[in-house]
């Protein structure tokens, strides 16, 4: 397994394809902007070391038997699909989103369809998947999960777009490999990601068989381009953004313009008839992460909820020992949802565990529709002070710093400066660009609610819950 330091030391050796603020990034891994993201993914590399911390957070490989990062591991069991949400929970406890889940989540959803598409179609897809673990987990790898297209005219299908390139696709099959062009959008960590594992958005037609399309590619690659937006404050504070400017992702609209991707580095091309199966299977993993990472993001806000009202002077009344509560409800509702999608968990033809899809999307929809309520009781207990405060700079100048010092003043036992961090935190969470983000990210990331929905009514077994209202009701069949 790699170190931090041998992390950040392989991004140095990429080649820089990375935009913005409309100029090209010479050096990403020192952007202001950047370096909050790659600093959440060093603390993959770090924790792992830790005696306290190992178990949990390394695997063995089922390919050869050594210990490795379980951000690189296929889910051999119901015990590692539970290992993953608690490993999820721990670290974004510390970061709010630890970015790395997507890339694994998409090899395990292909650990999953090649399998299925050798058995169908005669390919080979599995073996050249099986090789390039390899490879993933001997180099400890940071996958970038290049899913979503950017779909121009949503009422169309991928054939039917009036620009063909709405949709990433195959433009042309060679000898040794196939060229690809197109966009793939919200790509989180992308600028500091080792690899792109790119798969198919939606269902297709055999119409849409050139975008049916499933390869693993350098994230350096020629003709790769990223133009990028980060989460993190542009300049430093002491107190402004305490954990946007430590900790906060970097989205990617990934440019594809005619990149060759080897056919060892291919793992579905044309086969139309799994493409849809494919988006479901990985948003299946990730909306299994969900149950992790979003119980965290509650954690940090009923965190911060519980000790501003404490700063306020208000932590005994009854009305707030019940809004705490309902931070508590929705995460541990969400993390048993992950639990349980672990326990229930099926093994695939491949070996490889497949999380309960039910109870993957229940936990990420329950999150997902829950956030904003989240925000708002946050907001509530905090008061208006969250978007008025004065500035940093204003709190600390010799001529009005004493002033504020006094007149912002919470119970007398407490420190003032401790009760304008609590506040400048929850601006943060809560009001700020980060916070837009987090919401956003809470509601779609993964798949928007209705996408849960229709998942959880498309699995759901309703016929036998009719049989039993029919034999409750006295119904012959």
């Amino acid at each position: 397994m790699k170190t931090a330091h041998e992390y950040v030391a392989s991004l140095a050796a990429m080649r820089h394809n990375v935009w913005m603020n409309g100029r090209k990034v010479e050096r990403p891994w020192e952007h202001p902007q950047i370096a909050p993201g790659l600093r959440i993914v060093e603390l993959t590399y770090a924790w792992p070391q830790n005696p306290e911390t190992k178990e949990l957070l390394t695997a063995t490989s089922h390919l050869d038997g050594q210990t490795i990062n379980r951000f690189t591991h296929i889910h051999q069991s119901c015990e590692d699909l539970r290992k993953k949400v608690e490993m999820t929970r721990l670290y974004c406890r510390e970061v709010g989103c630890i970015q790395r889940c997507m890339g694994i989540d998409a090899l395990n959803a292909l650990s999953v369809i090649t399998h299925h598409a050798d058995s169908m179609f005669g390919t080979q897809y599995h073996a050249r998947l099986l090789d390039y673990l390899r490879l993933f987990q001997t180099n400890d790898w940071v996958g970038n999960a290049a899913m979503t297209d950017v779909k121009g005219d949503r009422s169309l299908r991928p054939h039917q777009q009036a620009d063909p390139d709405l949709y990433l696709h195959v433009v042309e099959k060679q000898q040794d490999g196939i060229i690809v062009r197109g966009a793939k959008a919200h790509n989180t960590a992308a600028p500091y990601s080792h690899e792109l594992i790119v798969l198919p958005t939606r269902d297709m037609r055999e119409q849409d068989a050139d975008y049916a399309l499933a390869f693993a590619i350098q994230a350096d690659a020629p003709g790769v381009r990223m133009v990028c937006r980060g989460a993190a404050p542009s300049r430093q504070l002491e107190m402004g953004a305490p954990l946007s400017s430590r900790y906060a992702s970097v989205e990617s609209l990934t440019i594809f313009e005619d990149v060759f991707v080897p056919w060892e580095r291919v793992f579905l091309c044309g086969e139309w008839q799994l493409a849809g199966y494919l988006a479901e299977t990985f948003a299946t993993y990730h909306r299994h992460s969900y149950c992790g990472c979003k119980p965290a993001i509650s954690d940090l806000l009923l965190g911060a909820a519980a000790l501003v009202a404490d700063y306020n002077g208000i932590a005994n009344a009854s009305h707030v020992r019940a809004k705490l509560t309902e931070f508590m409800v929705t995460a541990e509702l969400v993390h048993a949802c992950g639990l349980a999608a672990s326990l229930k968990a099926l093994r695939m033809s491949s070996g490889t565990y497949l999380p309960d899809l039910v109870y993957s999307n229940v936990g990420k929809y329950h999150a997902g529709t829950h956030l904003h309520h989240e925000m708002e009781l946050l907001q509530d207990l905090a008061g208006g002070l969250v978007v008025t405060m004065p500035s940093e700079e204003d709190y600390l100048s010799p001529e009005v710093g004493p002033l504020l010092k006094k007149y912002l003043a919470g119970p007398a036992a407490l420190s003032v400066d401790d009760r304008v961090r609590c506040f400048r935190l929850i601006e943060d969470m809560s009001a700020g660009k980060f916070a837009g983000l987090l919401m956003v990210a809470g509601v779609h990331g993964g798949g928007s609610p209705e996408a849960e929905r229709l998942a959880v009514f498309r699995s759901y077994d309703l016929d036998s819950r009719k049989q039993l209202a029919k034999r409750a009701a006295g119904i012959a069949n």
